[in-house]
């Protein structure tokens, strides 16, 4: 639960999760993108490289939950959230980077709302320092006061940090209807 400074490298960890995942899911159209903290420069995080990968077809969910056990992952359900399924490593088999660099892996349909915040929060943080600056004062707030409790820190940052990227969100939608209005 330990949030660090920034480190550049979670950039070359992505990209190495990227490689092995492309090769998973060879022959169905896929992005795979980094999001979350680790993605979003000069942002503090715990070092833990979060990952959309994001399909358009229905049907093909079936093929990526078959590739992605096929490689070492299960299908561990939506945790509760609607539009994101987790995958997790089963700890049968060993590879050098899916067992190595620490990752949460979600599948999502290209319309879905969590991934529509993930893909928009990434965004928005990356391009605004003070925003970025906020929410980092925030996660280390949290932290502090969940005291090294995973279960407290997860749940207050749930709260918390979500208020945060509501409100980001919101921002952004008086924004554009300030440009669009003549």
């Amino acid at each position: 639960m330990v949030i660090v400074k920034y480190n550049p490298e979670w950039v070359n960890h992505f990209e190495k999760i990227k490689e092995k995942l492309s090769k998973a899911l060879i022959g169905i159209e896929v992005n795979i993108e980094h999001v979350g903290s680790t993605s979003v420069p000069n942002l503090a995080a715990k070092p833990i490289i979060d990952i959309d990968v994001i399909y358009y077809q229905v049907a093909d969910f079936e093929y990526i939950k078959d590739n992605l056990e096929s490689c070492g992952y299960y299908h561990n359900g939506n945790q509760g959230i609607e539009g994101r399924e987790v995958f997790k490593r089963n700890a049968i088999q060993d590879d050098e980077v899916l067992d190595k660099i620490a990752h949460h892996l979600y599948i999502s349909k290209n319309d879905s709302e969590e991934l529509r915040r993930h893909i928009f929060s990434r965004d928005y943080l990356r391009r605004n320092e003070i925003a970025r600056k906020f929410y980092e004062n925030l996660k280390y707030q949290i932290a502090k006061e969940a005291n090294q409790d995973r279960k407290l820190y997860a749940e207050l940052k749930q709260m918390k940090a979500n208020s945060f990227i509501n409100y980001i969100i919101e921002l952004e939608k008086i924004e554009c209807i300030k440009l669009s209005e003549p």
